[in-house]
This record gives C-alpha cells, sequence and structure tokens, in this order.
C-alpha cells in the first residue's frame, strides 16, 4: 500500500523477516510499569475493544523513501487491527495490518532528548515519525520524575501544537473520550507519579486491585448495615428471619 506526498513516498508493507530488530532493553526502570498502568485501567473498565492493539516497546514500522522505519513507542494505542493477532509479529504496520496509532506515549528518561526530535533524515526523529509519517492525532510525552505531562495533537495543517490542561490539570483525549493526567500514589511496589484516566464525569479509571477493594468495601458497608438493621430489629422484639 503505497502513499505519496511532496517530501516522500511512504509504503505499508510487512517488516521483511531478515530485518534485525533493536533488542537493547528499555532504558528507564519505570516504563514497564507506567505502560502497564495505562492499559490494565482500560480493560478493568471495558474500555479496550477486542479488536485494538496496545503495544509497549513494539515496534511500528514503514518504508519511506524505499527505507525501513521503525519506531517503538513507550506506549501506543491502536483502535483496530485487521487481521488476525498472530499475524501482528515483530512489528506493526498502519494500513496493512489496521489503524494508525491513536495515541502515542514517551516516558522521559536519561536519554538525549530524542521525543523532540523533528529530523526528517534518514533514520528520521520520533517527532518527525509520529507527526509527517504515522500522524498519530495524539503524542504524550511525559517525565515520572518530575510528574510533567505534555500533550501535542495535530492542527488542521497537520502539525503538533501543544495543549493547555483542563482546571483539574487533565487533557481530553476526545477520540477515546477520556481525559488523561498525573496521579501521584503507590503501584507495584513503586511510589510515585503515573499516568491515569478519567471519564468524561471525572471519574477515576480504577486499576485491577482498586476495583476490588472498592467491591470489597461496599460489601463490608452493607454486611455492616445488615447487622445494624439486624440489631435494631432485636430490640424492638423483632426477630430479623421473621
Amino acid at each position: 500500500m503505497l502513499t505519496t506526498t511532496t517530501d516522500y513516498q511512504i509504503i505499508w508493507e510487512k517488516l521483511p523477516d531478515d530485518f534485525v530488530l533493536d533488542n537493547e532493553p528499555v532504558d528507564n526502570i519505570n516504563q514497564p510499569p507506567l505502560a502497564s498502568a495505562l492499559t490494565e485501567s482500560l480493560e478493568v473498565a471495558n474500555r479496550l475493544p477486542s479488536n485494538a492493539l496496545v503495544s509497549t516497546n513494539y515496534g511500528i514500522c514503514a518504508t519511506v523513501n524505499g527505507k525501513v522505519v521503525i519506531k517503538a513507542p513507550d506506549w501506543a494505542y491502536i483502535p483496530l487491527i485487521s487481521v488476525p493477532r498472530e499475524e501482528v509479529f515483530r512489528s506493526y504496520t498502519p494500513q496493512l495490518q489496521g489503524d494508525f496509532p491513536l495515541i502515542v506515549a514517551e516516558f522521559l528518561s536519561d536519554s538525549d532528548g530524542g521525543e523532540y526530535s523533528s529530523k526528517p533524515t534518514y533514520p528520521p526523529g520520533k517527532w518527525f515519525y509520529y507527526e509527517k509519517i504515522l500522524k498519530v492525532p495524539n503524542y504524550l510525552i511525559f517525565e515520572p520524575s518530575i510528574g510533567d505531562l505534555e500533550l501535542y495533537q495535530l492542527d488542521a495543517n497537520q502539525e503538533y501544537q501543544i495543549q493547555s490542561a483542563d482546571a483539574n490539570n487533565r487533557y481530553w483525549i476526545p477520540q477515546i473520550e477520556l481525559f488523561i493526567g498525573v496521579w501521584q500514589g503507590s503501584r507495584e511496589n513503586r511510589n510515585g507519579n503515573w499516568l491515569r484516566w478519567w471519564d468524561s464525569q471525572g471519574n477515576l479509571l480504577l486499576w485491577g486491585f482498586e476495583a476490588a477493594r472498592q467491591q470489597s468495601d461496599r460489601a463490608n458497608q452493607e454486611r455492616d448495615r445488615a447487622e445494624r438493621l439486624a440489631a435494631k430489629l432485636r430490640a424492638a422484639g423483632i426477630e430479623p428471619e421473621d
């Protein structure tokens, strides 16, 4: 599948079987738990369709001007894949295997700032690739150590513009009708800043252990209410069973 622009030609084709992928480990110990936390709350809230694809450090590729380009965002949300999931192997190719990503996220570490690189020549920078090649509508850049979150969205000219947070310091992602923002707390023995989702009414999307705890608290409250009612009935000479 071919896309042509004024400056470059893009072919959406499967990654060659002999292409050597970068097997270096992630450069920040926070990246895996941050990505997992983003995905889990979508699953718990039933906001992750079965035909969607969420990737973590997984290559998204294109052939640009005859050269294979592959970038692996720390987290990405692809709303629809059009092939069996087992065929999305080693990498993902938009157009060929499904939709373009709606969201990509990069978690900053002690790197060289490549998340902001708009270098157009091969190999292109991440910013250039997400903006000009993949045209991802929402680009998140998160600095977990200080809790700084930036959201860039494509404007009418298909260029990234930084967005302003709302009064709650959250950002609206219209395509999935959720807010995203920074939350402080503990998970997986890590105490610090996390990215969290909120629905349009401002309700926090819970992680699994939070949902289980909430359900347990409700059950305990119902038991306590029933026990108090039973005690009042007995004090009035009425057996609850009657």
